[in-house]
């Protein structure tokens, strides 16, 4: 029986790594090794890493909450407490934003946590 060599699709997986590798420096983006072992490298990092920026977003969004938290005279963790006590189901994201744009309201929310302590 004869050899099957199957070039056109070695040809294809090829051509798809290096596609992936333009941009890096040296022999990544050159040589089809050094561009695969890159390329699967980045991919790793690039799941891993979608993963951390959510961790990464609530740590800011604690940050900043504790921070305008603090500014009315409350700590972070109070503040939480009493706004979960009081019914009032915003998420992190929507208090950090209002902490910066609308601190107006963000002091509203500070009276009815401290209304709860």
């Amino acid at each position: 029986m004869p050899r099957v060599k199957n070039s056109v699709a070695s040809r294809e997986r090829r051509r798809k790594t290096m596609k992936l590798a333009q941009g890096y420096r040296g022999a990544r983006s050159r040589s089809h090794r050094r561009a695969k072992e890159q390329v699967m490298k980045s991919q790793a990092y690039a799941y891993r890493d979608r993963k951390n920026r959510k961790r990464d977003f609530r740590r800011l969004w604690i940050v900043r909450i504790n921070a305008a938290a603090r500014g009315e005279g409350m700590s972070y963790s109070k503040f939480m407490g009493a706004l979960r006590k009081a019914g009032i189901n915003l998420d992190r994201k929507n208090l950090s934003r209002l902490a910066i744009e609308d601190q107006e309201a963000f002091q509203k929310l500070v009276e009815i946590a401290k209304s709860q302590l």
